[in-house]
């Protein structure tokens, strides 16, 4: 299935270098040879493999390559000054792509090696806009159950999906996670993982996962950003026009993958509509230049509304996920009246559209399939 930002990776390799970047198993790599077929001579390189290691190393690719296109770079030692030592000295015609799982930060705080010299995409799961074009494909239920990443989400059965799924949650804790850092109790972090399946959508308490888990408050915050470094898990935070101030408040916790989440179909509803609005984010960043924030709102007194787009430290619109409810959450009414926000609820199973003042109710299905991306 064609993802839908191969035309803005193609405009940008040929002004700077592409990072493609997400969780693992996503699609990068797929992404990446579909891209090099629109070309005469590319060639793929993985880090991983020891042949490709050597030509890497040696810089010996072919001399007509048109698109050099090198996955699990950033596990290269000194990588950020090879790719820019590339990069300044390649050959004329040569476009370079890179993929790898690693966080976007480390693009981000590279310094000066790479700065001006690249464009990063963030490929995340499929989203409802992305495959509305394919009837058969494009419903709510089957995110739910299957979540987006390809495999799952693409096979003939659901006993496939499930299969796919055990050995990718096996292979993120045995292998991810070991590769990624020393971890001393791999059990602990289990839990940490089992803890966080079971809080989708609630304000974390470190106190209480570290409790649960046997562990101190520290490891757990380490535990909490492996997971997210990862990308298994992101955090989203309340909204503050103090960027500082945002920080200390008690963030939220999704999966990329809505199949992981434990819990009933509100849960599993909410970080379906999670992972699709920070895909809109990432993508409208990515692709248009926007500077899209996904965040929450909540007062000391427990009001609260699941997220709220923003920009430039400004509420875009207010965002209530409801698996089934027609009336308007207490909530959503009281931060869009006193601070004259717009508001949306977003509704699975809506029996109506309508409207009251500035909060419009709208089916989930349309809302989803009109997102960016």
């Amino acid at each position: 299935m064609r993802r839908n930002q191969i035309d803005q990776i193609l405009h940008d390799l040929e002004k700077k270098i592409v990072f493609i970047v997400g969780p693992r198993q996503v699609g990068k790599t797929w992404l990446a040879k579909e891209i090099a077929r629109k070309f005469k001579h590319s060639q793929y390189l993985n880090y991983d493999r020891f042949e490709d290691q050597q030509i890497i190393k040696a810089e010996s690719w072919p001399r007509n390559t048109d698109l050099l296109i090198l996955d699990e770079l950033h596990k290269m030692p000194g990588w950020k000054n090879y790719i820019k030592g590339v990069f300044d000295t390649r050959a004329e015609g040569l476009r370079i792509l890179v993929t790898g799982s690693a966080r976007l930060d480390a693009f981000r705080q590279t310094g000066d090696s790479l700065a001006g010299r690249f464009f990063a995409h963030r490929l995340l799961p499929f989203s409802l806009a992305e495959v509305k074009e394919h009837a058969e494909l494009a419903t709510i239920d089957r995110f739910i159950e299957r979540g987006g990443f390809p495999e799952p989400f693409l096979a003939e059965s659901d006993t496939d999906a499930r299969r796919w799924r055990n050995q990718y949650i096996d292979g993120l804790i045995r292998t991810d996670i070991l590769n990624f850092e020393n971890i001393n109790d791999l059990n602990a972090i289990k839990i940490v993982f089992e803890i966080l399946r079971r809080s989708v959508g609630s304000p974390l308490s470190i106190a209480s996962i570290a409790r649960d888990a046997g562990i101190s408050p520290v490891t757990a915050t380490r535990y909490i950003s492996i997971l997210e470094s990862l990308f298994i898990i992101f955090r989203i935070y309340t909204y503050s026009s103090n960027i500082g101030r945002s920080i200390l408040k008690a963030p939220k916790v999704y999966f990329y993958d809505t199949s992981l989440v434990v819990g009933d179909i509100g849960a599993k509803f909410e970080n379906h509509l999670a992972v699709s609005l920070l895909k809109h984010v990432l993508a409208s960043n990515d692709c248009l230049g926007d500077r899209l924030e996904l965040k929450y709102l909540r007062t000391k007194e427990g009001r609260e509304v699941d997220f709220c787009l923003c920009r430039d430290q400004q509420v875009l619109m207010a965002i209530e996920a409801k698996s089934d409810r027609d009336k308007i959450a207490a909530g959503l009414v009281w931060f869009c009246e006193k601070y004259n926000l717009k508001g949306v609820q977003v509704v699975k199973d809506l029996k109506r559209e309508q409207s009251s003042g500035n909060i419009d109710l709208v089916d989930a299905d349309r809302f989803l399939k009109e997102l960016y991306l």
